[in-house]
């Protein structure tokens, strides 16, 4: 019972989030797609099939997610997963993989990213407050997916970026 419906999964899932660094719609977003769900078709642990889904929001985030209650994720199996999005990026023509960025919504609802210098600068300037919307892409459960990945940045570590 490997690719399930996201929906399907328990609250403490274990997720990981990919943020894209440019929107991914239409054909690069199909391909995209057809890559992650290919993979979770195939996916293993010890050759144990895991019980996983992906969830897609806003053109820009990737969530995978795997039931460890019923067949925990090996390092091995995680690579393997981090090599299928990297080996698309090119093709999607935006990374997925890397970190040091900032997700938010800007006043027109756009998601919006940029690095921390940036976002602190904005901030500074007025442009990004404790209310704007942030994402947390350090989320690590269905749960907090599905309940806290969207959320003012008061109530996020981005707080103390605000300052």
């Amino acid at each position: 019972m490997p690719s399930v419906s996201f929906d399907t999964l328990p609250n403490d899932a274990r997720v990981w989030v990919f943020g894209a660094a440019a929107p991914i719609r239409g054909s690069a977003a199909e391909q995209l797609m057809t890559a992650v769900d290919t993979h979770l078709a195939q996916w293993r642990a010890h050759g144990v099939p895991l019980v996983c889904a992906r969830d897609w929001r806003d053109d820009r985030f990737l969530a995978v997610a795997v039931d460890e209650a019923a067949t925990g994720a090996s390092g091995c199996s995680i690579d393997g997963l981090f090599r299928v999005l990297t080996s698309i990026e090119s093709a999607i023509g935006t990374s997925l993989v890397g970190g040091a960025t900032v997700f938010w919504r800007d006043a027109r609802g756009d998601v919006v990213v940029g690095d921390r210098p940036i976002f602190r600068t904005l901030a500074a300037a007025g442009e990004i407050t404790a209310e704007t919307c942030v994402f947390d892409t350090t989320v690590n459960t269905a749960g907090d997916w599905r309940s806290d990945f969207e959320r003012p940045a008061r109530e996020t570590w981005h707080s103390h970026l605000i300052r």
